[in-house]
């Protein structure tokens, strides 16, 4: 318990980056999902084709290597820099793995909510003149996220609980790294380990506990 009294500052500090990235890949999953599952319903064949292969290939391939690709192959190969500071630079790589790793799954948990949209409201939709985007901006996606918040609630903590790999972009900032480099320095790992469980306990219970009470409040009645 000492150990967590004397480090605990610093871990905090690395809890704080996990927070800090999941709401930046929070933010951003939630508007690339949307883009994918607009693609992925969409009329024109290549749009669905290009939709359905990034949503196939990305929730298949381990984020471990989603952020190793990330750090190694955009970063430092192909040079997308976001910033000259190194820790700055690795915090917008990861946040931009993780975000694009989650938006796969985001919009799959779109496009289930899409499919218990009645089909006739489409054809009604496409009777009065709306065109697709239109159908789909005023009537789809709408009841699409409303049937689907407990749904999202879960990519939400799954993401939330997925910035702990941040190391294998290169971030080595947040508290699993915070909490390894004490584990080296102490050899006292039980008090810190249940330190940060319930820490994220703390953040994404929470989250449960509220999307199952908004999609219960918000529910479409059929």
């Amino acid at each position: 318990m000492d150990e967590l009294i004397k480090y605990g500052p610093d871990l905090a500090l690395g809890f704080l980056e996990n927070i800090k990235i999941a709401l930046v890949a929070g933010v951003a999953a939630m508007i690339l999902g949307t883009i994918l599952v607009a693609m992925r319903v969409s009329p024109t064949p290549v749009l669905r084709t290009a939709g359905t292969l990034y949503v196939n290939v990305v929730r298949n391939t381990p984020l471990t290597l989603v952020l190793a690709f990330s750090a190694l192959g955009l970063s430092d190969k192909l040079g997308l820099v976001f910033s000259e500071t190194p820790s700055t630079n690795s915090f917008w790589i990861v946040s931009m793995g993780l975000s694009a790793y989650t938006a796969a799954f985001v919009c799959e948990a779109l496009r289930a909510g899409v499919n218990t949209v009645p089909i006739g409201q489409a054809e009604a939709a496409r009777a009065i003149g709306l065109t697709f985007m239109q159908s789909l901006r005023l009537i789809i996606l709408p009841q699409a996220f409303r049937s689907v918040i407990a749904p999202l609630g879960s990519v939400i903590i799954a993401m939330i609980k997925n910035t702990t790999v941040a190391t294998a972009g290169g971030y080595l900032l947040d508290s699993a790294a915070v909490m390894k480099i004490t584990f080296d320095q102490t050899g006292a790992s039980i008090p810190i380990f249940i330190g940060l469980v319930l820490a994220f306990m703390a953040l994404t219970m929470p989250i449960g506990f509220f999307t199952g009470w908004l999609a219960r409040r918000l529910a479409v009645a059929r």
